[in-house]
């Protein structure tokens, strides 16, 4: 057909005086980003947070550090200060302990203590996991706690010359370093403060680690008897938190804005952009950054391995039972998200769902999951390099606010050019080149302002099907 036999104007031609319907510049990276939604944020006026605390006494993370020399596992010396009666030792001491550790390897299902035996040896897991199991009242087996990767066992045993008050067993294959009793006893034997503080550790009269300096009261009694004073004590010296930031320069050439943003302000739209991907490493930042992430902010009492790798109802429970007083809701990659489902549809108690933040989630316990891709998650290798199962993560639990002694976020309270709370866009000028520049940076931070505001699930395994033909 010819342009004179057509009947009405073609739609290539009318395309032409059309204007399209554009949308904004999408971003496949932006994430619904619940942690930064879900944290009650403090204004900061001085830029410094400084959480005060009553007087406790020195913890460190319960674990022993190893590392691999000539391919064999040996022992951090200096991490032997766990031990409550070294952290005062001198280096030689540590150094000869460390060196008495031997390596022992284990099977899945192998008996490593038995309750009632000598405690002969100090066990510290370098790689596995083990469960604590004690006989109870009626002869029946109790389940203590799973123990993983740097946990040792049982000290306490061991340093009294007392029979071993549970059995362990290995749930997974892996490698263990022990030392004999024999090696402390000589090493106390020669120095004088290591025998004093092991007598005063094996008497009782040392300091239970962790735990507040307690304050002297009297309850029920009669007559008039004398009244203990007391004083509440506090740290010497506090934490502070100070303001971390995430920064860019946005750059845009005068031409682009002036010429191309009639519908759409070019400058704008790439600020927007910008800001985006600023709060993704925020959010992340606050998770993972090795000094203030919450992932390196967990207190040793509050860190709970999985009974069997995959997340159960059951760990869901026990991290529950760390943080009881209030807790908020829990913060876990999708996959370990989907994984916990699944164990759930296994036992026939699927989660319910709730409506949070614009969206349904899962719950447990009346507690939300909020899902997060920032959470940490291995393919094979740990984040510091070393071994790691493959399909791993963590999951947290936290309490959040002031008020509740919880988990609370931080930012400025106001900062020059601000666009959004805590993030400040600032013109740095036009070049000879015509190209504008903006400082884009976000102040942030977070702070634990007790040690039970936070628990977490390790060894998290998310690659467990079932079939339920």
């Amino acid at each position: 057909m010819t342009v004179n036999d057509r009947l009405s104007l073609s739609p290539d031609a009318a395309r032409q005086l059309a204007t399209a319907t554009k949308t904004a510049p999408q971003m496949r990276g932006t994430t619904p980003r619940y942690l930064l939604r879900a944290l009650p944020w403090v204004d900061l006026k001085s830029g410094v947070y400084r959480v005060n605390r009553r007087r406790t006494f020195v913890l460190g993370d319960d674990r022993i550090a190893t590392h691999t020399d000539g391919g064999s596992p040996r022992v951090v010396p200096g991490d032997l200060r766990e031990l409550p009666y070294l952290r005062d030792a001198e280096d030689s001491c540590l150094n000869e302990l460390a060196g008495a550790f031997t390596e022992v390897n284990f099977e899945s299902g192998q008996v490593l203590a038995q309750e009632g035996d000598p405690a002969e040896r100090l066990w510290i897991i370098v790689q596995g996991r083990a469960e604590k199991r004690v006989t109870g009242r009626y002869g029946e087996e109790q389940l203590i706690e799973v123990i993983g990767d740097g946990q040792f066992f049982d000290l306490g045993a061991w340093s009294r010359e007392e029979p071993t008050p549970y059995r362990v067993k290995a749930l997974t294959p892996g490698t263990a370093l022990c030392a004999e009793r024999s090696v402390l006893a000589a090493l106390a034997e020669r120095d004088e403060r290591v025998r004093n503080s092991l007598t005063a550790y094996v008497s009782g009269n040392g300091v239970r680690p962790g735990g507040e300096v307690p304050v002297d009261l009297t309850a029920g009694h009669v007559g008039e008897p004398d009244l203990p004073a007391t004083y509440v004590d506090y740290e010497d010296a506090p934490r502070e938190y100070h303001m971390t930031l995430a920064q860019t320069v946005l750059r845009v050439h005068t031409r682009v804005h002036d010429v191309y943003s009639g519908d759409v302000d070019q400058t704008r739209q790439q600020a927007l952009l910008t800001i985006e991907a600023l709060r993704e490493r925020q959010e992340s930042a606050l998770l993972n950054h090795p000094e203030f992430g919450l992932f390196h902010n967990v207190a040793p009492g509050q860190r709970v391995q999985t009974r069997t790798g995959s997340p159960t109802p059951d760990d869901l429970d026990e991290l529950l039972s760390r943080v009881w007083k209030q807790p908020s809701f829990f913060l876990a990659h999708p996959k370990a998200i989907a994984a916990f489902g699944r164990e759930c549809t296994r036992r026939g108690v699927p989660p319910v769902t709730d409506s949070r933040f614009g969206s349904p989630l899962l719950t447990w316990r009346g507690v939300p999951l909020l899902p997060s891709d920032k959470v940490p998650f291995s393919n094979g290798a740990g984040s510091n390099g070393s071994a790691a199962a493959v399909g791993t993560t963590e999951i947290l639990l936290m309490r959040m606010g002031e008020a509740d002694r919880g988990v609370v976020g931080l930012r400025p309270a106001e900062v020059a050019d601000e666009v959004e709370p805590g993030l400040s866009m600032r013109n740095m000028g036009t070049d000879q080149k015509g190209i504008t520049s903006h400082l884009l940076t976000a102040y942030f931070n977070t702070a634990v302002l007790v040690e039970d505001a936070i628990a977490v699930l390790r060894n998290v395994e998310v690659n467990n099907y079932h079939d339920y033909s």
